[in-house]
């Protein structure tokens, strides 16, 4: 590179400070031995690296100015070694001693950042949700630094409750009123519990009259209604003006909201008369009135209804978007498909998180005791029931020291058991969420269950029995393992019918730690039926 060329120029936000980017490296010829680069003389510029990536010279392409030939060999080490030392560099390695890993090289202003991770380029325009949430705590604040001030609304809504919860506690009260302010009132409201009371309040009386009056009314809906995810930003029309006028009113719009399939015809007290999709307003004369075209058949939903029975209309219907009216009938907002998708991936996670026995969403780089504390609860129920599976044990203690072949095929009978059991509880909580589950059903599905925890255990009990008989050479033990088998499989069937169905009848989520609990009864009644049977038809 020529002696006048310039490195380009980056401006970021740093706390509202605009710094321009810098030179990291000078020019290294590839045939010579590698000098050090002047680092000294040039602005001081901060690169982190969770690991020193190999392409340095490409990752950094707008902030530096490398010769790649000249980089192409360098492993991570000898990068580090060619800055270690200079003036105005610091190198903090949290990898431990000898190590790359977690490399910070921070100059003395530490104004512009560039931030490398396994090989990916992250600056301003790249740092969203996925790369926050894939950083530790000290890298992930780093990163944040990089968002430009009007993306830190977007980037808050799109993370991880414990992610956002870091990201909060990282800035000033004025940036989070600021982030705040970019905010839809329904994206606002999504936010507002994660946000200071005093940020709320200052937002608040900032707000237009018309955006705090949606606020407050998205904020009184309950959490998984539909007023809780429904969307204000939509486009009316009257049912009297013709379809020219309509297309006029649309071009005055810089860009239709999202998923905007349908236009709302409401009258003049706001009143929803019907609904005008986008095909039939494109293809038909001008001339024609709204009202000769708009279609009154659609579906309608309430702000007081279940966002679960949104979700199963958009899947029945295919709908793009719903109108969202009050009982008197006045158009109150919209429900996209956007709203849809965030509402069943966030209740799939929760329903995940809750089968394992985990109260929250965790941040995988959350401190030992904040993840503790998330795991505890469940832990501590699970070691009350191993503690009584092992009592069940020691009461047979005389039966397994007489056959120590008790000792061995024991945990075969607990463990079919409750594979069976977490079987038919993930279908019967399946069934709950879709709605396909009567409170009349109980009966019908623990019937049907028991019939295949009959055969299922006939089977592979009597397959059970026949490889004991061979390897212990006692038929009696054969019988008792088929006959243990089936009664943990008709335990198993029982408690994953019984166990979902009677949380969902006293109000309780019938997914919140379904596999600790089918595990707890097959292995204690497992062992118990077992080592009862054995007592009972071999001592």
């Amino acid at each position: 590179m020529s002696e006048g060329s310039r490195p380009t120029v980056r401006q970021r936000r740093q706390r509202g400070a605009l710094v321009p980017a810098a030179v990291l490296m000078a020019p290294l010829a590839a045939a010579q031995p590698l000098p050090a680069p002047p680092v000294a003389q040039l602005a001081p510029v901060v690169v982190t690296a969770a690991r020193m990536p190999q392409p340095i010279a490409t990752l950094t392409a707008d902030l530096t100015v490398i010769d790649e030939a000249a980089l192409a060999n360098l492993g991570p080490r000898s990068f580090v070694e060619l800055l270690q030392g200079e003036p105005g560099v610091e190198i903090v390695q949290n990898g431990g001693p000898g190590t790359t890993s977690g490399v910070f090289l921070r100059g003395a202003n530490r104004g512009q950042t560039l931030l490398l991770v396994d090989g990916m380029r992250v600056s301003s325009s790249t740092v969203g949700a996925p790369t926050l949430e894939a950083l530790p705590l000290d890298e992930r604040l780093i990163a944040w630094d990089l968002v430009k001030a009007e993306r830190d609304g977007d980037i808050l809504l799109e993370v991880s409750d414990a992610v956002r919860e870091t990201l909060i506690d990282s800035m000033e009260r004025t940036e989070l009123v600021a982030a705040a302010e970019t905010l839809d009132a329904d994206e606002l409201a999504d936010l507002a519990p994660d946000l200071p009371h005093d940020v709320i309040e200052d937002v608040f009386l900032r707000m237009p009259t018309e955006e705090r009056e949606q606020l407050r009314a998205a904020m009184s809906y309950p959490e998984e209604s539909v007023g809780s995810i429904m969307d204000f930003d939509f486009v009316t029309v009257r049912e009297d003006v013709s379809l020219g006028v309509v297309l006029r009113y649309l071009r005055r719009f810089d860009e239709l909201p999202d998923h905007t399939d349908q236009l709302f015809v409401i009258d003049d007290d706001e009143h929803l008369k019907g609904v005008l999709p986008l095909n039939i307003l494109l293809v038909n004369d001008v001339d024609v009135k709204v009202g000769s075209l708009m279609q009154t058949d659609h579906v309608e939903l309430e702000p007081d209804d279940w966002a679960e029975d949104a979700a199963k209309a958009f899947e029945r219907y295919d709908l793009v978007s719903a109108p969202v009216v009050a009982k008197d009938g006045r158009l109150l907002g919209r429900v996209t498909v956007n709203d849809v998708v965030d509402f069943i991936r966030e209740e799939a996670e929760s329903e995940q998180l809750a089968q394992a026995g985990l109260r929250e969403e965790e941040d995988i780089f959350a401190s030992v005791w904040d993840s503790v504390k998330n795991r505890w609860a469940w832990l501590a129920l699970n070691l009350v029931t191993a503690f009584v599976a092992s009592r069940v044990i020691g009461a047979f203690e005389g039966s397994i020291e007489k056959l120590v072949a008790l000792a061995a095929l024991m945990p075969i009978v607990a463990g079919i058991g409750g594979n069976s059991g977490n079987q038919t509880i993930t279908m019967i909580v399946r069934a709950i969420a879709m709605g396909q589950v009567q409170p009349d059903a109980m009966r019908r599905l623990l019937r049907k269950e028991l019939g295949v925890a009959t055969i299922n255990g006939v089977i592979w009990g009597g397959l059970l029995g026949v490889a004991a008989w061979w390897l212990y050479g006692n038929a009696l033990l054969g019988v008792v393992m088929t006959l243990a088998m089936t009664l943990n499989l008709l335990l198993a069937a029982t408690a994953g019918v019984g166990i979902p169905l009677l949380r969902e009848k006293f109000g309780a989520d019938p997914a919140v730690g379904g596999s600790v609990m089918i595990t707890a009864v097959t292995d204690s009644g497992g062992f118990f039926i077992f080592l009862g049977l054995a007592t009972l038809f071999l001592m």
